[in-house]
């Protein structure tokens, strides 16, 4: 409610971050709503999917220059954010490879303990990332594009406007979906699996409803306050010095994205806008709300996305031992 009335762009995701991230480094009692962020999820993978339409097919061929150089984007993104982590905040070589890696929080929190990296800087290292990226991008899209000052350039859809049939549909995806996802070792299991049956469902034209504005809202606000809780039990010198550490890797990644975004744009006639959301190294929930927010294509930046956290967790691991052996 603060955001939206001082007129910060996207109020329900960024404002929570902002306050809750506050509330953390000045010591608060507070606990993260994992139990909904759980139960978000997949209804976030079932709006994704809802922006999957047949006619995608024709713009696919499109994608190809995008998903080319995205290999070379990763490479390059993170090789300036290991150096970062590595000559001026000092990490190991296993904690500053997994702290640069542009792939999901939890999948890189997780392979890094296990190679030997420090857990808690990797935590601390994509929760800052996550926080500066969209951050930036909000007030990116509203200053330099001119997109709504509120980050909401979607019409108001309310749940009224969606058909009982079309929600029992989405429901069943929902629930579906977040038992197929671990099944099929998804990365981001809880909203791919969702996602997936959701596209399917749209594909096939079994329903073409849009996810209700509420249900969007709803999802960034408790995203946001996610975010915010990263932070807590940390100490405040600490916090700081990781969002410096963050602020310097994710602005040369950024750039990196931003000249990314350029290329593809020149090559292959897609927006600056959505190739800018595709390449900007936020966490997969948090920018698909942000292409949701900001009226992109959503299944083209959620498409490169998935490819881009599917590669680095599949890479990662490989790259790194080599790095190890060299080093």
């Amino acid at each position: 409610m603060i955001a939206s009335r001082l007129g910060i762009p996207l109020p329900w995701m960024l404002g929570p971050i902002l306050l809750v991230t506050l509330a953390a480094v000045l010591g608060a009692s507070l606990a993260a709503p994992i139990l909904l962020r759980k139960l978000l999820l997949p209804i976030l993978g079932v709006m994704l999917g809802s922006a999957f339409s047949p006619n995608l097919f024709g713009q696919a061929s499109s994608w190809l220059f995008t998903i080319a150089i995205l290999p070379i984007y990763i490479t390059v993104a993170s090789g300036l954010a290991f150096l970062v982590y590595r000559r001026i905040g000092g990490y190991d070589v296993v904690t500053a490879y997994f702290s640069s890696a542009p792939g999901g929080l939890s999948d890189m929190m997780i392979i890094g303990s296990e190679a030997g990296g420090v857990e808690r800087r990797i935590a601390l290292a994509h929760a800052s990332r996550i926080l500066v990226v969209v951050g930036f991008v909000s007030f990116f899209f509203s200053v330099v594009m001119d997109v709504s000052s509120t980050g909401n350039a979607r019409l108001y859809t309310g749940f009224a406007d969606v058909s009982s049939w079309d929600l029992v549909i989405l429901a069943a995806c929902a629930v579906a979906g977040a038992w197929l996802g671990p099944k099929l070792r998804l990365p981001a299991p809880q909203i791919l699996g969702p996602m997936l049956l959701s596209a399917i469902v749209h594909l096939a034209g079994l329903t073409n409803a849009p996810p209700p504005t509420l249900a969007v809202n709803t999802a960034q606000l408790v995203m946001g306050t996610v975010v915010g809780c990263r932070f807590l039990g940390v100490p405040a010198r600490e916090i700081l010095r990781d969002l410096a550490l963050a602020s310097l890797a994710s602005g040369l990644m950024l750039v990196v994205a931003i000249c990314t975004a350029l290329i593809v744009m020149q090559v292959s006639g897609i927006g600056f806008g959505q190739t800018f959301l595709t390449f900007a190294p936020g966490g997969l929930p948090e920018m698909s709300l942000l292409s949701l927010a900001m009226g992109a294509d959503v299944a083209y930046v959620v498409t490169i996305h998935v490819l881009r956290v599917t590669l680095v967790i599949a890479v990662a691991p490989l790259v790194f031992k080599a790095l190890r052996a060299r080093v």
